[in-house]
């Protein structure tokens, strides 16, 4: 841990990161089981999901500081290293919340044996990392039904959530509302034709969506006793609706009543920069994160109809190389705006809005096309490497 310590400490000095993920790297390389070492005496909680684990773990790690003090990986390194060093970094918290990359979730389960697991969706994302969503779903399972004690918290309204959950002992099911479908038109089970209808969805396998015990509905969210919570968050659109309800009943399977876990959660006014809005000269930026198309599809539901939207994609390693899911993304939405394509694949993205008929021009800096607006407002929506360059320039203009 030591030596994990100084790596992080020269990283940093150097200029080269913030450290978290080449200092659990060393520390991990030179003891395989410090993540085990680390995690003992806690309680643990996983968030694992393709989409909203770096929101609704903020939320949770909010709500259960009601308790204690929490170790958490807030800065969204989410991979092992990451992991590690959030627990190294808090050595005497009792609580631990981390989200965690899909595809670590069942080493990392194994090395924690977290108390909870918050299961929040599945849908294709850098396929050519991750790999095939189903193959990514079995995985899941299996690593589930290897930890019988953790209780899940699962999205019902995900049929692919759903099938890697269902047979686990201890459930806690949430209704979150069914947007995405892209991914789940045939059973994971059986490759049966999924029948959908309002608040349903079945195979004739018997694979079904179980009855929530929570529920999202509108601004409130239904407890299991009955009861209603106001959510009143300062973060906009149905998708931070639903990772607050996951929060809620995984910090009340802990201990936090809903009514103190929401007014917690009301203090959240942004996610690592997402949905924060900064000034640069004559403009208001509001700064926006999408990664694969379920998450470009709840993005670009919240953008303001009547202001400028600049789109930034970059396709390096952190982003996924494979650009494909651009042709998934309905940016049919944004046609009759005034839009502004940029980032290192803007070319890429250029070519879809024409197909989508959304007529555009191009800047490759991003931060020249925001100047190049008209004085006001403008939504910047930018993928995950594109986004972290802009709000640091942004952040430092």
């Amino acid at each position: 841990m030591a030596a994990g310590r100084v790596t992080a400490w020269l990283s940093r000095r150097a200029g080269l990161g913030r450290g978290s993920m080449i200092g659990g790297r060393v520390a991990l390389a030179l003891d395989p089981r410090a993540l085990r070492r680390l995690g003992r005496e806690r309680t643990v909680v996983l968030v694992t999901g393709t989409n909203g684990k770096t929101t609704t773990s903020l939320m949770l790690t909010r709500a259960l500081e009601a308790l204690a003090e929490v170790a958490a990986n807030s800065d969204g390194a989410n991979m092992p290293d990451g992991v590690l060093a959030a627990l190294a970094a808090r050595p005497g918290a009792p609580y631990a919340v981390l989200e965690v990359d899909e595809t670590y979730v069942p080493w990392v389960a194994g090395q924690l044996n977290p108390a909870v697991l918050v299961l929040l969706n599945l849908s294709r994302d850098q396929l050519d990392r991750v790999g095939e969503v189903r193959a990514m779903e079995r995985d899941l399972r299996a690593a589930i039904a290897g930890h019988p004690e953790t209780t899940i918290v699962a999205n019902c309204d995900d049929v692919l959530v759903t099938s890697a959950a269902i047979d686990a002992p201890k459930l806690v099911w949430v209704g979150a509302g069914r947007r995405w479908t892209g991914d789940s038109t045939a059973c994971p089970r059986c490759d049966g034709r999924i029948e959908t209808g309002k608040d349903h969805w079945s195979c004739a396998c018997g694979l079904a969506r179980p009855e929530p015990a929570w529920t999202v509905d509108g601004d409130l969210v239904r407890t299991p006793g009955g009861r209603q919570v106001d959510l009143d968050l300062r973060l906009p659109g149905a998708a931070n609706r639903a990772n607050a309800a996951f929060a809620l009943a995984a910090a009340h399977r802990l201990g936090v009543p809903p009514h103190t876990a929401a007014a917690r959660l009301r203090t959240i006014t942004d996610i690592g920069g997402r949905y924060r809005t900064v000034r640069r000269s004559r403009h208001s930026v509001r700064l926006m994160l999408a990664k694969n198309p379920a998450g470009w599809g709840e993005t670009l539901r919240v953008l303001d109809e009547d202001t400028p939207v600049v789109v930034a994609v970059n396709a390096q390693e952190a982003d996924g190389r494979d650009l494909s899911w651009l042709w998934d993304v309905h940016f049919e939405r944004l046609r009759g705006r005034q839009v502004v394509v940029t980032g290192e694949r803007g070319a890429d993205l250029s070519v879809r809005l024409c197909y989508a008929e959304v007529a555009h021009w191009a800047e490759p800096d991003p931060v020249a096309a925001i100047d190049a607006l008209p004085p006001g407002g403008v939504e910047l929506v930018a993928n995950y490497t594109a986004f972290r360059d802009l709000v640091g320039r942004l952040s430092g203009a």
